[in-house]
């Protein structure tokens, strides 16, 4: 029930601002030496970026175990910042395993950092301003040393006995909550349709501007507006995206395994004209869909359109629509 109420409190709150992005979401953290005060009496997830090896998350579980953290699964770091869609669905799953604690790793450059944050069973995962036990080492073992240190000087009562020795690895997220279809809705003709604002003067005034090649009723909304408060505004339909990795991407829209190799192909528009574009497989992309608010429906289009430039996939899903609808 607990998790019921939190989720719904997710979907109606007025301006629930979701950061898009590992690197905006962390921002929001104030780096300390404060841990969780239930870090070592209940569940955590850790999460970690692609660069890092089985093998070095295997030295992790080791030491949260001696450390007493109850960690319970590993998830690709991509899925916290995501998108709306995405985080939303994190979040229900994180709140129906009993999730209390986020550990988040990093690695860049051969660095590694580590952040140790409480969970605030909430779509933004914790607020503006949360303070933040942070580390950071060029080698994995000493940083893992330093939480394991911190836990035993910190007093925090451990009840964690029974703590698995190997990480579990799982993608455990669907973020559609009902259908995904590959093609556009036909509603669209006569349903309005909402377009969140990104809460950035720049990227707003380029966001009206492609949008005119929107050919139906279409209203601009707050950035972070809740659905339940755009459906209330008279739109059935929301414009939404999700940014990660092309193969996260990929996987996270229902497409299943990317194909084999380095690069995805996409169909980019240059013009009037779809061409095809060929993106690193690590490479961050854009994918953008219509969502049908009442019914949860995910429309993707009919091709695989994802790009590197916001603007640019944007253009290919509306320029793909209106080719589609044999809109000139």
């Amino acid at each position: 029930m607990r998790s019921l109420v939190v989720l719904l409190f997710v979907a109606l709150s007025g301006h629930a601002q979701i950061p898009v992005g590992t690197d905006a979401l962390l921002a929001r953290l104030v780096a300390g030496k404060t841990l969780p005060e239930k870090l070592l009496s209940t569940r955590s997830v850790a999460f970690y970026p692609h660069t890092m090896t089985t093998k070095e998350l295997e030295k992790a579980q080791e030491s949260f175990a001696r450390s007493g953290i109850d960690v319970v699964l590993y998830l690709d770091s991509d899925l916290l910042a995501a998108g709306r869609d995405p985080s939303v669905a994190l979040a229900q799953y994180l709140n129906g395993r009993e999730i209390e604690s986020l550990l988040i790793f990093r690695k860049r450059n051969s660095q590694y950092s580590l952040y140790v944050v409480p969970y605030n069973r909430m779509a933004d995962f914790f607020p503006e301003g949360q303070v933040s036990w942070y580390a950071e080492h060029v080698r994995l073992d000493p940083l893992l040393h330093q939480l394991y240190l911190a836990t035993n000087s910190a007093g925090l009562k451990r009840t964690n006995m029974l703590i698995n020795e190997s990480p579990e690895l799982a993608m455990p997220v669907n973020i559609f909550r009902r259908n995904r279809s590959e093609f556009f809705a036909i509603d669209l003709k006569v349903d309005p349709l909402a377009a969140p604002l990104f809460g950035n003067p720049v990227m707003d005034s380029a966001l009206v501007d492609i949008m005119k090649m929107y050919p139906y009723k279409l209203k601009f909304t707050d950035s972070g507006l809740a659905e339940g408060q755009i459906r209330r505004d008279g739109s059935y339909y929301v414009l939404r995206f999700i940014y990660a990795r092309a193969r996260l991407a990929y996987q996270l829209m229902g497409y299943g395994n990317a194909p084999g190799g380095n690069a995805i192909v996409s169909v980019a528009w240059n013009g009037d004209n779809p061409e095809l574009n060929s993106i690193a497989d690590d490479a961050y992309v854009y994918k953008f869909y219509f969502k049908h608010i009442d019914s949860g429906n995910i429309f993707l289009g009919t091709k695989w359109d994802a790009d590197e430039s916001w603007e640019q996939a944007l253009i290919n899903q509306l320029k793909a629509f209106r080719a589609e609808l044999r809109i000139n």
